[in-house]
Protein backbone atom coordinates (compact mmCIF):
# COMPACT_ATOMS: atom_id res chain seq x y z
CA UNK A 1 0.00 0.00 0.00
CA UNK A 2 1.17 3.53 -0.79
CA UNK A 3 0.25 6.05 1.93
CA UNK A 4 0.84 9.78 1.66
CA UNK A 5 1.06 11.58 5.01
CA UNK A 6 0.00 15.20 5.39
CA UNK A 7 1.99 16.82 8.23
CA UNK A 8 4.68 14.13 8.18
CA UNK A 9 7.35 16.06 10.11
CA UNK A 10 5.37 16.28 13.34
CA UNK A 11 6.82 14.05 16.04
CA UNK A 12 3.81 11.72 16.01
CA UNK A 13 3.28 11.57 12.26
CA UNK A 14 6.99 11.11 11.62
CA UNK A 15 6.99 8.10 13.93
CA UNK A 16 3.92 6.73 12.19
CA UNK A 17 5.71 7.10 8.85
CA UNK A 18 8.66 5.08 10.18
CA UNK A 19 6.30 2.30 11.36
CA UNK A 20 4.48 2.19 8.02
CA UNK A 21 7.78 1.99 6.15
CA UNK A 22 9.01 -0.81 8.43
CA UNK A 23 5.73 -2.69 7.80
CA UNK A 24 6.49 -2.69 4.08
CA UNK A 25 4.30 0.17 2.86
CA UNK A 26 5.45 2.79 0.39
CA UNK A 27 5.46 6.08 2.29
CA UNK A 28 5.64 9.66 1.05
CA UNK A 29 4.65 12.83 2.86
CA UNK A 30 4.47 16.58 2.94
CA UNK A 31 4.77 19.36 5.50
CA UNK A 32 5.28 23.11 5.70
CA UNK A 33 8.07 22.91 8.28
CA UNK A 34 10.74 20.36 7.46
CA UNK A 35 13.45 20.44 10.15
CA UNK A 36 15.62 18.04 12.22
CA UNK A 37 15.56 15.69 13.98
CA UNK A 38 12.45 14.28 12.28
CA UNK A 39 13.43 15.31 8.76
CA UNK A 40 16.82 13.61 9.20
CA UNK A 41 15.15 10.41 10.41
CA UNK A 42 12.66 10.30 7.53
CA UNK A 43 15.29 10.97 4.87
CA UNK A 44 17.48 8.23 6.34
CA UNK A 45 14.53 5.86 5.89
CA UNK A 46 14.25 6.84 2.23
CA UNK A 47 10.89 8.57 2.66
CA UNK A 48 10.29 11.29 0.08
CA UNK A 49 9.42 14.64 1.68
CA UNK A 50 7.56 17.37 -0.20
CA UNK A 51 7.54 20.98 1.02
CA UNK A 52 4.05 22.41 1.38
CA UNK A 53 0.51 21.13 0.80
CA UNK A 54 0.03 21.74 -2.90
CA UNK A 55 -2.87 20.09 -4.75
CA UNK A 56 -0.44 18.81 -7.39
CA UNK A 57 0.47 16.02 -4.97
CA UNK A 58 -2.70 14.21 -6.09
CA UNK A 59 -0.61 13.01 -9.03
CA UNK A 60 1.25 10.69 -6.61
CA UNK A 61 -1.96 8.63 -6.57
CA UNK A 62 -1.49 6.96 -3.15
CA UNK A 63 -3.91 4.31 -1.94
CA UNK A 64 -4.64 6.32 1.21
CA UNK A 65 -4.01 9.80 2.59
CA UNK A 66 -3.20 9.95 6.32
CA UNK A 67 -4.05 13.36 7.75
CA UNK A 68 -2.14 15.01 10.60
CA UNK A 69 -3.85 17.40 12.97
CA UNK A 70 -1.82 20.32 11.61
CA UNK A 71 -4.18 20.24 8.60
CA UNK A 72 -7.31 22.39 8.74
CA UNK A 73 -10.01 23.43 6.32
CA UNK A 74 -8.72 26.56 4.61
CA UNK A 75 -10.23 28.82 1.98
CA UNK A 76 -6.88 30.62 1.61
CA UNK A 77 -5.18 27.75 -0.21
CA UNK A 78 -2.83 26.86 2.66
CA UNK A 79 -4.02 23.25 2.58
CA UNK A 80 -5.02 23.03 -1.07
CA UNK A 81 -4.17 19.32 -1.09
CA UNK A 82 -6.79 18.56 1.55
CA UNK A 83 -9.44 20.49 -0.34
CA UNK A 84 -8.52 18.53 -3.50
CA UNK A 85 -8.75 15.21 -1.63
CA UNK A 86 -12.24 16.10 -0.41
CA UNK A 87 -13.36 17.30 -3.84
CA UNK A 88 -12.13 14.11 -5.51
CA UNK A 89 -13.71 11.86 -2.87
CA UNK A 90 -10.39 10.11 -2.22
CA UNK A 91 -9.84 7.84 0.83
CA UNK A 92 -8.32 9.44 3.92
CA UNK A 93 -8.00 8.72 7.63
CA UNK A 94 -6.34 10.20 10.71
CA UNK A 95 -2.94 9.18 12.03
CA UNK A 96 -4.23 7.71 15.32
CA UNK A 97 -6.96 5.76 13.49
CA UNK A 98 -4.45 4.30 11.02
CA UNK A 99 -2.16 3.35 13.88
CA UNK A 100 -4.97 1.68 15.83
CA UNK A 101 -6.08 -0.40 12.85
CA UNK A 102 -2.69 -1.35 11.37
CA UNK A 103 -0.23 -1.48 14.30
CA UNK A 104 -1.88 -1.61 17.73
CA UNK A 105 -4.51 -4.27 17.09
CA UNK A 106 -3.72 -7.36 19.17
CA UNK A 107 -0.79 -5.75 21.03
CA UNK A 108 -0.44 -5.04 24.76
CA UNK A 109 -0.52 -1.26 24.48
CA UNK A 110 1.21 0.76 27.20
CA UNK A 111 0.14 4.39 26.80
CA UNK A 112 1.94 7.27 28.50
CA UNK A 113 -0.28 10.31 29.04
CA UNK A 114 0.21 13.59 30.90
CA UNK A 115 0.94 17.26 30.32
CA UNK A 116 4.68 16.89 30.94
CA UNK A 117 7.22 14.09 30.67
CA UNK A 118 5.39 11.92 28.13
CA UNK A 119 8.29 11.62 25.71
CA UNK A 120 10.94 10.87 28.33
CA UNK A 121 8.74 8.40 30.23
CA UNK A 122 7.75 6.59 27.02
CA UNK A 123 11.42 6.24 26.11
CA UNK A 124 12.25 4.98 29.63
CA UNK A 125 9.51 2.37 29.54
CA UNK A 126 10.49 1.16 26.06
CA UNK A 127 14.12 0.85 27.19
CA UNK A 128 13.16 -1.12 30.31
CA UNK A 129 11.14 -3.58 28.22
CA UNK A 130 13.94 -3.81 25.66
CA UNK A 131 16.58 -4.51 28.29
CA UNK A 132 14.44 -7.18 29.92
CA UNK A 133 14.01 -9.10 26.65
CA UNK A 134 10.41 -8.18 25.75
CA UNK A 135 11.36 -6.60 22.38
CA UNK A 136 8.66 -3.91 22.45
CA UNK A 137 7.38 -1.80 19.62
CA UNK A 138 7.19 1.91 20.39
CA UNK A 139 6.26 5.32 19.12
CA UNK A 140 7.92 8.18 20.97
CA UNK A 141 7.39 11.89 20.33
CA UNK A 142 11.14 12.39 19.97
CA UNK A 143 14.27 10.38 19.23
CA UNK A 144 15.45 8.24 22.21
CA UNK A 145 19.25 8.14 22.22
CA UNK A 146 19.23 4.47 23.25
CA UNK A 147 17.37 3.48 20.07
CA UNK A 148 18.30 6.18 17.56
CA UNK A 149 14.79 6.14 16.04
CA UNK A 150 11.46 7.47 17.28
CA UNK A 151 9.43 4.38 16.36
CA UNK A 152 9.69 0.69 15.53
CA UNK A 153 7.25 -2.20 15.24
CA UNK A 154 9.11 -4.56 17.61
CA UNK A 155 8.91 -8.34 17.70
CA UNK A 156 7.24 -8.71 21.08
CA UNK A 157 3.62 -8.22 22.14
CA UNK A 158 4.11 -4.93 24.06
CA UNK A 159 3.78 -1.62 22.26
CA UNK A 160 4.69 1.57 24.13
CA UNK A 161 3.15 4.78 22.84
CA UNK A 162 3.27 8.43 23.81
CA UNK A 163 -0.40 9.23 24.34
CA UNK A 164 -1.15 12.85 23.49
CA UNK A 165 -4.39 14.55 24.55
CA UNK A 166 -4.30 16.91 21.57
CA UNK A 167 -7.11 16.44 19.05
CA UNK A 168 -6.93 13.77 16.36
CA UNK A 169 -7.72 15.63 13.12
CA UNK A 170 -9.92 18.38 11.75
CA UNK A 171 -12.66 15.79 11.22
CA UNK A 172 -12.17 13.99 14.58
CA UNK A 173 -11.93 16.30 17.59
CA UNK A 174 -11.42 13.52 20.15
CA UNK A 175 -8.03 13.32 21.86
CA UNK A 176 -5.54 11.10 20.04
CA UNK A 177 -5.20 8.71 22.95
CA UNK A 178 -8.80 7.45 22.86
CA UNK A 179 -7.84 5.51 19.72
CA UNK A 180 -5.10 3.49 21.42
CA UNK A 181 -7.16 1.21 23.74
CA UNK A 182 -4.29 0.72 26.24
CA UNK A 183 -4.06 -2.20 28.66
CA UNK A 184 -1.58 -0.21 30.76
CA UNK A 185 -1.96 3.57 30.99
CA UNK A 186 0.34 6.03 32.77
CA UNK A 187 -1.33 9.26 33.92
CA UNK A 188 1.80 11.25 34.70
CA UNK A 189 0.40 14.69 35.59
CA UNK A 190 -2.30 17.07 34.37
CA UNK A 191 -2.22 20.82 33.76
CA UNK A 192 -4.03 23.21 31.46
CA UNK A 193 -2.38 23.18 28.04
CA UNK A 194 -3.42 23.30 24.38
CA UNK A 195 -5.48 26.42 25.05
CA UNK A 196 -6.35 26.57 21.35
CA UNK A 197 -8.68 23.57 21.76
CA UNK A 198 -9.29 23.22 25.53
CA UNK A 199 -10.91 26.23 27.24
CA UNK A 200 -9.87 25.11 30.71
CA UNK A 201 -8.43 22.27 32.79
CA UNK A 202 -11.87 20.70 33.29
CA UNK A 203 -12.15 20.11 29.52
CA UNK A 204 -8.85 18.19 29.52
CA UNK A 205 -9.92 16.21 32.58
CA UNK A 206 -12.93 15.04 30.57
CA UNK A 207 -10.65 13.70 27.83
CA UNK A 208 -8.56 11.85 30.42
CA UNK A 209 -11.78 10.39 31.81
CA UNK A 210 -12.53 9.11 28.31
CA UNK A 211 -9.08 7.47 28.22
CA UNK A 212 -9.73 5.80 31.60
CA UNK A 213 -12.98 4.41 30.19
CA UNK A 214 -11.05 2.50 27.49
CA UNK A 215 -8.77 0.59 29.90
CA UNK A 216 -10.06 -2.98 30.50
CA UNK A 217 -10.81 -4.48 33.95
CA UNK A 218 -7.58 -6.50 33.80
CA UNK A 219 -5.65 -3.36 32.86
CA UNK A 220 -3.64 -1.04 35.06
CA UNK A 221 -3.71 2.71 35.59
CA UNK A 222 -0.40 4.10 36.83
CA UNK A 223 -1.30 7.42 38.47
CA UNK A 224 0.72 10.27 39.97
CA UNK A 225 -0.40 10.48 43.61
CA UNK A 226 0.46 14.19 43.83
CA UNK A 227 -1.97 15.42 41.20
CA UNK A 228 -5.35 16.74 42.34
CA UNK A 229 -6.57 16.90 38.74
CA UNK A 230 -5.95 13.15 38.33
CA UNK A 231 -7.82 12.45 41.56
CA UNK A 232 -10.79 14.28 40.05
CA UNK A 233 -10.46 12.24 36.84
CA UNK A 234 -10.58 8.93 38.73
CA UNK A 235 -13.48 10.11 40.89
CA UNK A 236 -15.60 10.21 37.72
CA UNK A 237 -15.18 6.47 37.26
CA UNK A 238 -12.46 3.83 37.34
CA UNK A 239 -12.82 0.21 36.24
CA UNK A 240 -9.22 -1.01 36.40
CA UNK A 241 -6.45 -1.66 38.90
CA UNK A 242 -4.71 1.52 40.07
CA UNK A 243 -1.01 1.70 40.96
CA UNK A 244 -0.12 5.06 42.48
CA UNK A 245 3.37 6.56 42.49
CA UNK A 246 5.14 9.65 43.76
CA UNK A 247 3.50 9.83 47.18
CA UNK A 248 5.36 12.30 49.42
CA UNK A 249 4.99 10.05 52.47
CA UNK A 250 4.47 6.38 53.10
CA UNK A 251 1.29 5.11 51.46
CA UNK A 252 0.35 1.41 51.35
CA UNK A 253 1.04 -0.08 47.92
CA UNK A 254 2.22 3.19 46.31
CA UNK A 255 5.70 3.57 44.84
CA UNK A 256 7.81 6.45 46.07
CA UNK A 257 11.44 7.59 45.95
CA UNK A 258 13.90 8.15 48.78
CA UNK A 259 17.11 9.98 47.99
CA UNK A 260 18.49 12.38 45.39
CA UNK A 261 17.18 12.23 41.79
CA UNK A 262 20.44 10.76 40.47
CA UNK A 263 20.62 7.99 43.10
CA UNK A 264 17.48 6.92 44.93
CA UNK A 265 15.72 3.95 46.48
CA UNK A 266 12.34 2.85 45.15
CA UNK A 267 9.97 2.06 48.01
CA UNK A 268 6.60 0.33 48.06
CA UNK A 269 5.12 1.64 51.26
CA UNK A 270 8.09 1.26 53.62
CA UNK A 271 9.71 -1.66 51.76
CA UNK A 272 12.69 -0.99 49.47
CA UNK A 273 12.12 -2.81 46.16
CA UNK A 274 14.87 -1.31 43.94
CA UNK A 275 17.57 1.35 43.65
CA UNK A 276 18.09 3.63 40.65
CA UNK A 277 21.50 5.13 39.89
CA UNK A 278 21.66 6.91 36.56
CA UNK A 279 22.78 10.02 34.65
CA UNK A 280 19.49 11.96 34.69
CA UNK A 281 18.78 14.80 37.10
CA UNK A 282 15.68 16.52 38.45
CA UNK A 283 12.77 15.40 40.58
CA UNK A 284 10.58 15.29 37.46
CA UNK A 285 12.75 12.50 36.04
CA UNK A 286 12.63 10.68 39.37
CA UNK A 287 8.82 10.67 39.08
CA UNK A 288 9.03 9.62 35.42
CA UNK A 289 11.17 6.67 36.49
CA UNK A 290 8.67 5.58 39.15
CA UNK A 291 5.89 5.66 36.53
CA UNK A 292 7.90 3.57 34.08
CA UNK A 293 8.83 1.04 36.78
CA UNK A 294 5.18 0.68 37.83
CA UNK A 295 4.02 0.22 34.23
CA UNK A 296 6.71 -2.38 33.47
CA UNK A 297 5.68 -4.29 36.58
CA UNK A 298 2.27 -4.83 34.95
CA UNK A 299 4.17 -6.96 32.41
CA UNK A 300 5.80 -8.91 35.26
CA UNK A 301 9.10 -7.00 35.12
CA UNK A 302 10.41 -6.79 38.70
CA UNK A 303 11.30 -3.25 39.89
CA UNK A 304 14.95 -4.21 40.45
CA UNK A 305 15.26 -5.24 36.78
CA UNK A 306 13.66 -1.96 35.68
CA UNK A 307 16.09 -0.03 37.88
CA UNK A 308 19.04 -1.89 36.35
CA UNK A 309 17.81 -0.99 32.86
CA UNK A 310 17.44 2.68 33.77
CA UNK A 311 21.12 2.82 34.74
CA UNK A 312 21.94 2.81 31.01
CA UNK A 313 19.07 5.09 29.91
CA UNK A 314 20.37 8.02 27.83
CA UNK A 315 17.26 10.22 27.56
CA UNK A 316 15.79 11.71 24.35
CA UNK A 317 17.15 14.18 21.83
CA UNK A 318 16.22 17.79 22.63
CA UNK A 319 16.07 17.12 26.37
CA UNK A 320 18.91 19.29 27.71
CA UNK A 321 20.86 18.11 24.70
CA UNK A 322 24.32 19.66 24.46
CA UNK A 323 24.64 20.92 20.89
CA UNK A 324 28.19 22.20 21.17
CA UNK A 325 30.69 24.47 22.90
CA UNK A 326 32.44 27.59 21.58
CA UNK A 327 34.66 30.12 23.37
CA UNK A 328 34.02 28.27 26.63
CA UNK A 329 30.22 28.63 26.30
CA UNK A 330 28.00 25.56 26.17
CA UNK A 331 24.84 25.64 24.00
CA UNK A 332 21.92 23.31 24.78
CA UNK A 333 18.68 22.46 22.97
CA UNK A 334 15.48 21.59 24.81
CA UNK A 335 11.86 21.01 23.76
CA UNK A 336 10.38 22.94 26.74
CA UNK A 337 7.60 25.33 25.72
CA UNK A 338 4.97 25.29 28.51
CA UNK A 339 5.90 27.56 31.49
CA UNK A 340 6.02 24.60 33.88
CA UNK A 341 8.33 22.69 31.53
CA UNK A 342 10.55 25.78 31.10
CA UNK A 343 10.79 26.17 34.88
CA UNK A 344 11.60 22.46 35.32
CA UNK A 345 14.24 22.52 32.57
CA UNK A 346 16.02 25.61 33.91
CA UNK A 347 15.94 24.12 37.40
CA UNK A 348 17.33 20.82 36.09
CA UNK A 349 20.29 22.60 34.47
CA UNK A 350 20.83 24.77 37.55
CA UNK A 351 21.25 21.65 39.67
CA UNK A 352 23.84 20.22 37.27
CA UNK A 353 26.21 23.19 37.12
CA UNK A 354 28.44 24.99 39.60
CA UNK A 355 26.86 27.80 41.66
CA UNK A 356 29.22 30.34 40.05
CA UNK A 357 28.19 29.42 36.48
CA UNK A 358 25.46 31.36 34.66
CA UNK A 359 22.41 30.20 32.70
CA UNK A 360 21.35 32.26 29.69
CA UNK A 361 17.81 31.12 28.83
CA UNK A 362 16.75 31.67 25.21
CA UNK A 363 13.17 30.82 24.30
CA UNK A 364 10.39 31.41 21.82
CA UNK A 365 6.67 31.28 22.73
CA UNK A 366 5.87 29.11 19.71
CA UNK A 367 3.19 26.64 20.89
CA UNK A 368 -0.45 27.46 20.21
CA UNK A 369 -1.04 27.89 23.94
CA UNK A 370 1.79 30.41 24.28
CA UNK A 371 0.89 32.27 21.07
CA UNK A 372 -2.57 32.86 22.50
CA UNK A 373 -0.96 34.35 25.60
CA UNK A 374 -2.95 32.07 27.90
CA UNK A 375 0.01 31.47 30.22
CA UNK A 376 2.20 34.48 29.49
CA UNK A 377 1.87 35.74 33.07
CA UNK A 378 3.75 32.64 34.27
CA UNK A 379 6.85 33.36 32.18
CA UNK A 380 8.74 35.46 34.79
CA UNK A 381 8.23 32.61 37.29
CA UNK A 382 9.31 29.97 34.77
CA UNK A 383 12.59 31.82 34.14
CA UNK A 384 13.39 32.86 37.70
CA UNK A 385 16.44 30.59 38.03
CA UNK A 386 18.08 31.87 34.84
CA UNK A 387 20.64 34.67 35.14
CA UNK A 388 19.56 36.35 31.90
CA UNK A 389 16.60 35.48 29.64
CA UNK A 390 16.19 36.24 25.95
CA UNK A 391 12.80 36.03 24.24
CA UNK A 392 12.07 35.84 20.52
CA UNK A 393 9.07 38.12 19.90
CA UNK A 394 8.58 36.70 16.40
CA UNK A 395 4.97 36.59 15.26
CA UNK A 396 3.46 36.56 18.75
CA UNK A 397 0.67 39.14 19.02
CA UNK A 398 1.15 40.02 22.71
CA UNK A 399 3.98 42.26 23.89
CA UNK A 400 6.77 40.10 25.33
CA UNK A 401 8.59 43.17 26.73
CA UNK A 402 5.54 44.09 28.79
CA UNK A 403 5.11 40.51 30.04
CA UNK A 404 8.78 40.20 31.06
CA UNK A 405 9.02 43.73 32.51
CA UNK A 406 8.90 42.41 36.12
CA UNK A 407 12.27 40.75 35.41
CA UNK A 408 13.92 44.13 34.75
CA UNK A 409 17.39 43.88 33.24
CA UNK A 410 17.32 40.08 33.54
CA UNK A 411 15.21 39.83 30.37
CA UNK A 412 15.71 40.99 26.80
CA UNK A 413 13.28 40.70 23.87
CA UNK A 414 14.42 40.53 20.23
CA UNK A 415 12.29 40.84 17.12
CA UNK A 416 14.11 38.26 15.01
CA UNK A 417 16.55 35.35 15.26
CA UNK A 418 19.61 37.28 14.04
CA UNK A 419 19.09 39.98 16.68
CA UNK A 420 18.60 37.29 19.29
CA UNK A 421 21.85 35.56 18.34
CA UNK A 422 23.74 38.85 18.45
CA UNK A 423 22.32 39.75 21.89
CA UNK A 424 23.20 36.37 23.39
CA UNK A 425 26.70 36.42 21.88
CA UNK A 426 27.33 39.88 23.39
CA UNK A 427 26.18 38.77 26.83
CA UNK A 428 27.85 35.35 26.98
CA UNK A 429 31.09 34.79 28.88
CA UNK A 430 33.32 31.71 29.20
CA UNK A 431 31.73 29.21 31.59
CA UNK A 432 28.16 30.22 30.67
CA UNK A 433 25.42 27.76 29.69
CA UNK A 434 23.06 28.91 26.91
CA UNK A 435 19.77 27.02 27.09
CA UNK A 436 17.60 27.28 23.95
CA UNK A 437 13.96 26.21 24.44
CA UNK A 438 11.35 25.73 21.70
CA UNK A 439 8.97 23.09 20.38
CA UNK A 440 10.12 23.89 16.85
CA UNK A 441 13.38 24.30 14.93
CA UNK A 442 13.93 27.81 16.40
CA UNK A 443 15.36 29.05 13.11
CA UNK A 444 18.52 26.97 13.50
CA UNK A 445 19.56 29.18 16.41
CA UNK A 446 21.86 26.59 17.98
CA UNK A 447 24.33 26.47 15.08
CA UNK A 448 24.07 30.23 14.58
CA UNK A 449 24.94 30.80 18.23
CA UNK A 450 27.91 28.47 18.10
CA UNK A 451 29.26 30.26 15.00
CA UNK A 452 28.71 33.68 16.56
CA UNK A 453 30.39 32.64 19.80
CA UNK A 454 33.35 31.17 17.93
CA UNK A 455 34.00 34.59 16.38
Amino acid sequence: MHIHILGICGTFMGGLAALAREAGHKVTGCDANVYPPMSDQLQALGIELIQGFGADQLTLKPDLFVIGNVVTRSSEGRFALMEAILDAGLPYTSGPQWLAEHVLQGRHVLAVAGTHGKTTTTAMLAWILEQTGLEPGFLVGGVPLNFGVSARLGKGKPFVIEADEYDTAFFDKRSKFVHYRPRTAILNNLEHDHADIFPDLAAIETQFHHLVRTVPPSGRLVVNAREEALKRVLSRGCWSEVQRFGARKEEPGALRARGEPQAFDVLRGSLKVARVEWALSGEHNQLNALAAIAAAEHLAVPPEQSAAALASFQNVRRRLELRGEAAGVRVYDDFAHHPTAIHTTVNGLRRRIAPSERILAVFEPRSNTMKLGTMKAQLPWSLEEADISFCHQGSVDWDAKEVLAPMGGQAQVCADIDALVAAVARAAKPGDHVLCMSNGGFGGIHDKLLKALAK
